[in-house]
């Protein structure tokens, strides 16, 4: 655990403290700081699946499946 003094806006701290429920000033930068990062983590893996889907061939998948499943002669 890192010591680090800061100026925090009074306001937008007692508003994040009201909304989250957290009891103490480093329980609220905590929860803030571990909520930043997850949000920039799901941000990160939905443009992955963006960048996957645009290349994503229905019609080729749509063969490809037809294919698996033609009965066996």
């Amino acid at each position: 655990m890192t010591v680090t003094e800061i100026d925090l806006d009074d306001d937008a701290l007692a508003e994040a403290m009201r909304l989250s429920g957290a009891r103490s000033k480093k329980e609220t930068v905590n929860l803030a700081l571990r909520e930043f990062a997850a949000r920039h983590r799901r941000i990160a893996a939905l443009d992955h699946y963006v960048a996957a889907a645009q290349a994503w061939d229905y019609e080729g998948w749509q063969e490809m499946r037809s294919a698996g499943k033609a009965p066996a002669a």
